[in-house]
């Protein structure tokens, strides 16, 4: 019986996997994978999903002993990458962070894929926790005060997010129409790119993610309010949105994906791979330090989800009036 070669056990977790069998994985499958796997990453260099994804690829190498190589395409928030996989072989060779924004835009604008054909569906994985915040100087110092500023000068409160169709941009418009007030939407590539503007007093807010958060416990920057059921850990002073008398919490899940038609056999052993990648105590502790949940959906499971998410993203985008016209 064949089995997965020059696989490398470390750790408690990799000593706890078991090696999968090939023979009843079928002739195409058995002798995956026999070299480097790309992940592409729709996130720039250095912010929190691209941190993990490294961390997961560095110890999805050691289980599958072939190299596991992050490729960033950043841009068009977040579905540079996923987008990338309409053109890719299904072998099993090329996957991809797949961000909810794929979901969406194919709601707001034309796109060169369709969310629900186009890709095979691996594995759940997490998903990101958000904050509103403003430089530390500003004189908004509370979420109240800034939908105060907002309904006092429409138009005028301009906040930056990773990009259109992000959860933040939702988030934040959703916010805007609970509370009858305008903001200005500006799209960044990231977190990261967006917090640099808000320094630079380019926007005055920003809806971010966990890139941000060793400059708010600095001090450098100002959390509003957090996105999360509970407040979030190292950040406990921050209330909640449910807190300060909006009722909504938001979170932005993701996992990663194929091209569409893969081979089932290799779809599961990538996702086993990701999934005792995922059990690894350095990549638990990256997850953790970004504040991610734990949000692990098998392969069929997570196919579902996916199609039950989309049905709910395309009302909720009907209902704000961001879908495109048909």
């Amino acid at each position: 019986m064949m089995k997965r070669r020059d696989v490398l056990r470390t750790g408690a977790v990799a000593a706890a996997a078991a090696m999968l069998p090939r023979a009843a994985l079928g002739q195409a499958a058995a002798g995956f994978p026999s070299k480097p796997i790309t992940l592409l990453m729709g996130w720039p260099p250095g912010s929190g999903p691209d941190v993990w994804h490294r961390s997961l690829a560095d110890a999805m190498t050691k289980i599958l002993g072939q190299p596991v190589v992050v490729e960033n395409k950043a841009g068009a928030s977040g579905t540079l990458a996923p987008a990338a996989l309409v053109t890719a072989k299904p072998d099993g060779y090329t996957i991809a962070h797949m961000p909810i924004t794929v979901l969406r835009l194919p709601v707001m604008q034309k796109v060169a894929f369709d969310p629900l054909k186009d890709f095979t569906w691996i594995v759940h994985m997490s998903g990101f926790q958000f904050v509103t915040m403003v430089r530390a100087d500003s004189p908004i110092k509370t979420m109240q005060e800034l939908i105060d500023y907002a309904k006092a000068n429409p138009g005028k409160l301009t906040y930056g997010s990773p990009g259109t169709g992000t959860s933040l941009h939702i988030g934040m418009e959703l916010i805007a129409k609970h509370t009858g007030v305008k903001f200005t939407h500006v799209p960044f590539k990231g977190t990261i790119e967006s917090v640099t503007n808000l320094e630079g007093g380019h926007v005055m807010a920003v809806a971010g993610g966990s890139e941000a958060y060793p400059l708010i416990q600095a001090g450098k920057i100002r959390a509003l309010a957090a996105w999360t059921a509970k407040r979030l850990p190292g950040l406990a002073d921050v209330p909640t949105l449910t807190e300060v008398g909006l009722p909504y919490v938001f979170n932005s899940p993701y996992g990663m994906a194929g091209p569409k038609g893969m081979d089932p056999a290799i779809v599961k052993i990538l996702h086993d791979a990701i999934k005792t990648a995922m059990e690894d105590p350095k990549t638990i502790e990256v997850r953790n330090k970004f504040n991610m949940v734990d949000a692990y959906m098998p392969t069929e499971a997570y196919a579902k989800f996916q199609v039950e998410l989309f049905a709910k993203e395309k009302q909720y985008l009907t209902d704000l009036g961001l879908a495109k016209k048909e």
